[in-house]
């Protein structure tokens, strides 16, 4: 299904997405909505009632969906955030330490994306964790992720026209002064970790680098990490044709993910982002083709195998969630639902108005076709 996509120029890039967001959402605030998914309809503006149905197996409405996270936040995560917001910076550094030295570089990516995010609001605690330890590879890395999203929040989220000169001004200069940062971080980075470089492509996206100064960065990631779920979502928007791309390039790059990966490295679902991400039709027909069954497949596949601890699993859950729904294939969505509700920062539900209510009315949809289908 569907995406009306606005194409802005480079200085329309809805740069919110440059801090935590750029892993989590490039292009929200760039997206009007799908084509086809009326919420103008009378039943939009009724009070949504949650159906019996989901009731009876514990699943929430709207207003209690976190529209934050894709899944659960890991609790020693969230218990080293809430430290730094006090001013306490060990425990994030215990957690990048731990990260380095079990080689975890899925992990290292999220978690330097939450610390960075949050040093773009305050970065006191960051400031005494880089005075402590001045060469601390983790909080270079932090710093270099950090400074990306102060450019986001000085570009702010909004269209360019709606967007100052000033904003435009500040967000290129700080870019720009991430180079310098990324560089640092990947000076002082612990042998084989890709995570300075795949930071370094919020700034290749944000500046326009070149498909050469790309295939660069591509190069030093996959040499140290070849399936890293993160660096290939950040590559896909790279490619795709809403930013320094095409839908050729994004096809391609997805497929080519697909095919080397191994079973439970996730890397099956991009093909279905790269498809997401490019359909313009007007119905779901272009979702429910045999090659797009088999896509889903795939993916279904890949996340039964996969690690149920990798930090990416719940993400690759809910757009298959949104594929089987559309493919009507609605007990096997409704399993994804099930096993995802109550979060809904993930692809699709992250590029409409209101990701918790899209969420609840297609999940709903496919619990009520699944039962009928059983009771008939």
């Amino acid at each position: 299904m569907i995406i009306l996509w606005i194409v802005l120029a480079v200085v329309g890039l809805p740069l919110l997405a440059l801090g935590l967001y750029f892993l989590k959402a490039i292009v929200q605030g760039a997206v009007e909505g799908w084509r086809g998914a009326d919420d103008s309809t009378d039943d939009a503006d009724k009070p949504y009632e949650l159906p019996a149905a989901a009731a009876a197996l514990g699943l929430l409405p709207p207003e209690k969906q976190n529209k934050a996270s894709a899944g659960p936040v890991p609790a020693v995560l969230t218990a080293a955030l809430d430290a730094a917001k006090d001013g306490d910076w060990q425990p994030a550094a215990d957690l990048m330490d731990a990260t380095a030295a079990e080689r975890d570089w899925h992990y290292r990516s999220v978690h330097s994306w939450w610390f960075a995010d949050l040093a773009a609001e305050d970065d006191t605690w960051l400031l005494a964790w880089e005075a402590a330890r001045p060469d601390d590879p983790g909080a270079a890395l932090v710093r270099a992720r950090s400074t990306v999203a102060v450019a986001g929040r000085i570009r702010g989220a909004k269209r360019a026209k709606h967007t100052t000169a000033e904003q435009f001004e500040g967000f290129h200069r700080v870019m720009s002064q991430s180079r310098e940062d990324h560089a640092r971080a990947v000076a002082l980075a612990v042998e084989g970790d890709p995570v300075p470089y795949i930071a370094q492509i919020s700034t290749a996206l944000g500046l326009g680098y070149p498909h050469a100064d790309m295939d660069r960065i591509w190069q030093e990631i996959t040499d140290r990490a070849p399936h890293h779920y993160a660096a290939h979502y950040m590559a896909l928007q790279y490619w795709c044709a809403k930013w320094r791309g095409s839908e050729k390039l994004a096809r391609d790059f997805a497929a080519e993910a697909a095919a080397k990966a191994p079973l439970g490295s996730l890397m099956s679902v991009f093909p279905l982002i790269a498809h997401f991400e490019h359909d313009e039709s007007d119905s779901a027909d272009a979702d429910r083709t045999p090659e797009m069954r088999a896509l889903v497949d795939a993916a279904l596949a890949d996340v039964a195998a996969a690690d149920p601890g990798h930090p990416h699993v719940a993400e690759v859950r809910h757009l298959l969630a949104f594929y089987l729904c559309l493919q009507d294939r609605d007990e096997a969505a409704v399993e994804q639902f099930r096993l995802v509700d109550g979060y809904v920062d993930a692809l699709p539900w992250r590029y409409r108005g209101d990701p918790a209510g899209e969420f609840c009315r297609m999940r709903d949809l496919s619990l009520a076709n699944a039962g009928e289908a059983a009771s008939g």
